[in-house]
């Protein structure tokens, strides 16, 4: 985006530009991620089910709080769009910009995926990251980001002037209507922005625009959350594939990717509970 039109700098402009950058949000208050109980319980965990996600569609699986879902990269690289649900409540939903705000523009272990309000509590902790070496490359892109929305059909006839119907938001709102037998129109609205699973993001750094590269994710690659309450999980094999050409066409070559589900010991669970809504009370509000 071209910022020519701007006014010219003002005499004091360097130190207005040179004030001090506040981290918005402090989480040292927080539980910490507690690296030896997560371990344990993934130790000796066992497989419950498996789900395969066929390219360009997406499934919706039910996770209970205390098990583990894995979502595995099989045969290609191929990135996912990933929803989460309280799965007794759809109005309770992940929530990117909150989990954006308190760990950053990409997730990875340790990190947990927030709900939306009031209920703002941790959905899911990630638990196991094969990509996490990966860090931030030369062109400041990372891993697992929860800065897109989605691909859309809306703007893809915005930007393109033609209509697709395998976008990832089209994938999970079928995928949701199907596993909750309800109409297409009474499951979309509940389709919301994702944790973009295995996809390599970041900002240009002259427009700060959004862009996308060749995700480094291979066979065997996984990413794991821990399922702080009871969830539905949905997951689209995103029509871009490894998102290194293009985006919500026929055109890139695309992969299937694995959800698998997993039930830990229940003495490896001991003391654990599922995360409690917010502490917050709506009456001494306006909320």
């Amino acid at each position: 985006m071209s910022r020519a039109h701007q006014m010219p700098a003002p005499p004091d402009a360097a130190q207005r530009r040179a004030a001090k950058a506040v981290v918005v949000y402090g989480v040292e208050t927080l539980p910490p991620y507690d690296a030896a109980f997560y371990g344990t319980a993934r130790a000796n965990m066992a497989k419950v089910s498996e789900v395969i996600v066929p390219p360009r569609e997406a499934r919706v699986v039910e996770v209970p709080a205390g098990h583990v879902i894995r979502i595995v990269s099989v045969y290609g690289p191929q990135v996912g769009d990933l929803n989460l649900w309280n799965a007794h409540d759809l109005g309770e939903r992940f929530f990117s910009g909150k989990t954006r705000a308190f760990h950053g523009t990409h997730v990875s272990t340790g990190d947990r995926l927030w709900s939306t309000l009031p209920a703002l509590r941790p959905m899911a902790t990630i638990t196991h990251d094969t990509l996490g070496w990966y860090g931030w490359d030369a062109d400041g892109g990372g891993i697992h980001d929860v800065i897109g929305t989605r691909c859309d059909p809306y703007t893809n006839v915005l930007l393109k002037g033609a209509e697709y119907h395998h976008c990832c938001h089209s994938n999970l709102t079928r995928a949701l209507a199907a596993h909750r037998q309800m109409p297409l129109a009474q499951a979309e609205p509940h389709i919301h922005d994702v944790l973009n699973v295995f996809m390599c993001t970041g900002f240009t750094r002259d427009t700060h625009q959004y862009f996308m590269k060749a995700s480094p994710v291979r066979p065997g690659d996984f990413i794991e959350f821990f399922a702080e309450i009871d969830l539905l999980a949905g997951l689209s094999a995103c029509p871009g594939g490894d998102c290194g050409s293009s985006h919500s066409s026929d055109a890139a070559r695309c992969y299937p990717l694995k959800i698998e589900i997993y039930r830990p010991r229940a003495e490896d669970l001991a003391g654990w509970r599922p995360a409690a809504v917010n502490g917050y009370s709506r009456s001494h509000g306006a909320g």
